[in-house]
């Protein structure tokens, strides 16, 4: 899915309020990392996940990971916190049409 610069603003100020709702731990992005992330993504569409990397290098490998994995659009990466959209089969968040 290509999102639009418009629809990109919509959804980061629709995750502006939101809480990381996946933290990865100490074994890094797990089968069960992934499992939570794509349930989450299923329930809510955008969500917020913490990645506790020690470098740059290392956050955009998980970065690069949770997108490949997960099939789910980058909206934004706000230092440590990656925000994901994945329209669910019945959309709950209607996007801005348009450019």
């Amino acid at each position: 899915m290509k999102l639009t610069n418009k629809q990109i603003q919509f959804l980061r100020g629709e995750a502006h309020s939101l809480k990381p709702v996946v933290q990865l731990g100490s074994n890094g992005f797990t089968e069960g990392v992934l499992a939570e992330i794509e349930n989450s993504l299923e329930i809510h569409e955008l969500i917020k996940v913490k990645i506790p990397a020690q470098d740059r290098e290392e956050l955009n490998l998980y970065v690069d990971a949770i997108i490949r994995e997960s099939k789910a659009v980058k909206v934004q990466l706000i230092g440590k916190t990656l925000v994901l959209f994945k329209q669910a089969k019945e959309p709950r968040i209607v996007l801005p049409k348009g450019k």
